[in-house]
């Protein structure tokens, strides 16, 4: 038996106390005995699984649980609320004790940090949360990170063992010609054994055949089903946003019941999947953004029926995808915000200057987001509002992203948290277009049409694609991938994809599709600003960054009239090569497609040793250099390069994220050209040096 007894309950209690927290809250706004039945199974199983462990706390706490429900199993009617409140506090009471089973972790393990303190919540909504409500986080993702990033090490070494079995395919493909012209030339002899030597060689060059064609598709299937592997195993990092609908929900309902409201909770758009940090503290401000919606929003049963409202308010938490950024929206259906008290409190708080034009409702929200406002001494309409929006407004800060308010008067209020997306799953559809692979969201594919070469040309001439009935603007992928510099000549696209996104759709002309694939998108990082048409990149199996597509940034360009027609861009002028050194594939991907999208020929090197070498080897226009790598640094290579007559006068631009007027002297002393630091990196200003110092 494994050393830790209690290592399968962990897992399959959690996954119980999660289904039973949430059937509770389900069950408060949609009684019925197939929801009751539900939580019996589950309160069953994890009370028989509790005794196997000799866990009897746990066990007795299921037992009451199940005993409050038992009188329900046949009824429709709504649980009393004593009795809501009773399996709300076992269902703590049991969360706290799984929660308690949780190994202490390992000296010097990597633990994800707690989201930050949001402190208590103002006024009575604090006050009338039942003793039993677990911390404000976000459900820690059922993957342990250290075990994600094994699997995908394991994955890269399965994918590194390939590389033998390429080669040994282009082998078999060199043996099978060269069996071909021993073959040719037994057929023109004329000695006695030549038939019997030229049937063999016929036959050696047939099995040969035979053979590359079976082991290179064989390879080639393994790595297709190795990238959706990859793919899958990445997309384990990610934490689905209706992990956290189950803690809001409960913070709504505990607020209602401390206000002797009737609230409904809706969560909307749980499937997109997140970064378990951006989930942890959009969570931690988001259980205050709906707590005071519910105590300062939504208005007493009585006030609701004389605005012509139903007696039961609702809450509304939506989660969407907008291209670069995830959008958290809070909404009621309450009286909205109290202009008229913030208006006084900020005057009674010198936040208008005396005789300054009257603020608009804008500019007021405005104020409340800032901080520090609040209309009364103790808990009044705004009051607990203006603490979840300094939570709200913190958690932005540290994301980068921003929050914004709306609110109608008598009608509701809304709380929009918008953050750039560090990790985000999707399903993508390759596309290659010019011998550059990218890959789209597949949300957004409406569908693929096969375009005849005329239509191509007409699509690519005039802008515009009829698809059933309409022209919609087109758009050649080749074209705006490679703006402002010469388009590979590839031919006119063969496939249009149709997109849309913010209601408009678009045709997008490409070379072919590649089929599909789950990914895991990463931002582009400051060193490389990006057109408007790239959302992101994630890795191939051969750890190389692969385009991201936006279909908003390919809609917006569609829509300004880029349908850059392929072959229609000049080719650049002539020039001698740049050299790219850094040890960071991504770094020197990233540069090499800055460069080449502006028309001059990359070569790369890994290291400063690389760069030498291929220094010598032949002539460029300019080195590149990152400072920090293994063995010969930036400042060594610069160093040496002027050093050689035959190097020294082509010029070097340090980039590197070192930025203290030290480094950037040394830089000078070596005999760098420019130093460029990446943290302060603009795409124009690299450029710039660049232009400057390689003759056109």
């Amino acid at each position: 038996m494994s050393g830790d007894p209690l290592r399968y309950f962990r897992i399959e209690a959690r996954e119980l106390v999660d289904q039973i927290s949430a059937g509770v809250l389900d069950l408060d706004q949609q009684p019925g005995p197939d929801l009751v039945a539900r939580l019996l199974r589950f309160a069953h199983t994890l009370k028989g699984a509790a005794r196997v462990v000799k866990q009897q706390e746990i066990a007795d706490r299921a037992h009451e649980f199940e005993e409050v429900l038992i009188p329900h199993r046949t009824e429709d009617a709504p649980l009393a609320t004593d009795q809501m409140r009773e399996l709300l506090r076992l269902n703590d009471e049991i969360e706290a004790r799984v929660a308690a089973l949780e190994p202490a972790p390992a000296p010097g393990a990597d633990v994800p940090a707690p989201p930050p303190a949001t402190g208590p919540v103002a006024g009575p909504v604090a006050g009338q949360l039942e003793p039993g409500v677990p911390p404000e986080t976000a459900p820690p993702p059922r993957a342990a990170t250290a075990d994600v990033d094994d699997l995908l090490d394991a994955i890269g070494e399965a994918h590194a063992r390939f590389g033998p079995l390429r080669t040994g395919a282009h082998a078999l493909d060199r043996l099978h010609r060269t069996a071909e012209n021993l073959a040719d030339q037994l057929r023109s002899a004329r000695a006695g054994g030549a038939d019997t030597a030229r049937l063999g060689a016929l036959r050696l060059a047939a099995d040969l055949s035979a053979l590359g064609r079976r082991l290179t598709d064989s390879v080639e299937q393994v790595e297709r089903e190795l990238d959706e592997i990859r793919g899958r195993a990445e997309r384990l990092r990610l934490v689905a946003a209706s992990t956290v609908f189950t803690a809001l929900h409960r913070a709504v309902r505990d607020a209602a019941d401390g206000q002797g409201k009737r609230v409904r909770f809706e969560g909307r758009g749980g499937d997109l999947r997140l970064d378990p940090h951006v989930l942890a503290l959009v969570n931690g401000a988001f259980l205050h953004v709906v707590r005071n919606a519910v105590a300062h929003g939504i208005e007493p049963a009585a006030d609701r029926a004389a605005a012509g409202k139903p007696a039961e308010g609702t809450v509304v938490v939506e989660v969407e995808r907008r291209g670069r950024f995830a959008a958290f929206r809070c909404t009621d259906d309450g009286r909205g915000f109290d202009v008229a008290a913030i208006r006084r409190a900020a005057r009674a708080r010198g936040r208008l200057a005396p005789g300054a034009p009257e603020p608009d409702e804008r500019a007021l929200l405005d104020l409340l987001l800032r901080g520090g406002i609040s209309t009364s001494a103790g808990v009044t309409e705004v009051s607990g509002r203006g603490i979840g929006l300094d939570v709200a407004r913190d958690v932005a800060d540290q994301l980068d992203g921003a929050v914004t308010l709306g609110s109608e008067a008598g009608r509701g209020a809304t709380v929009e948290l918008v953050v750039p997306l560090a990790l985000l799953s999707v399903q993508g559809l390759v596309l290659e277009a010019a011998g550059t692979v990218a890959t789209v969201p597949l949300d957004a594919v409406r569908t693929c049409v096969r375009l005849l070469p005329d239509q191509a040309a007409t699509a690519a001439a005039t802008g515009r694609m009829a698809h059933e009935g309409r022209a919609l603007p087109f758009l050649s992928l080749a074209g705006v991938l490679y703006a402002g510099a010469a388009v590979p000549d590839s031919g006119p696209p063969g496939v249009a994809v149709v997109l849309a996104a913010d209601g408009e759709a678009v045709a997008v002309g490409v070379d072919r599709l590649a089929g599909t694939s789950t990914l895991v998108v990463r931002p582009l990082p400051k060193l490389a600003p990006a057109a408007p048409v790239i959302g992101g990149v994630a890795m191939d199996l051969d750890g190389n960054p692969r385009l991201v597509l936006d279909a908003q940034g390919l809609v917006a360009a569609a829509r300004n009239g880029r349908h850059v027609q392929a072959g229609a861009v000049p080719a650049a002028v002539e020039r001698l090569p740049i050299l790219i050194i850094d040890d960071s594939l991504t770094t020197r991907m990233l540069e090499r497609s800055i460069l080449e999208s502006a028309g001059y020929q990359v070569d790369l090197a890994a290291s400063g040793e690389e760069g030498l070498t291929k220094a010598r080897a032949r002539r460029y226009g300019l080195f590149l250099t990152d400072i920090d790598m293994p063995g010969i640094d930036g400042f060594t290579f610069v160093a040496r390069t002027r050093a050689d007559p035959a190097l020294s006068g082509v010029p070097a631009i340090l980039v590197s994220s070192r930025s203290s007027a030290e480094d950037r002297q040394r830089g000078a002393e070596v005999g760098a050209d420019a130093y460029v630091v990446k943290g302060e990196f603009d795409q124009e200003e690299l450029l710039a040096h660049i232009r400057r110092l390689v003759p056109s």
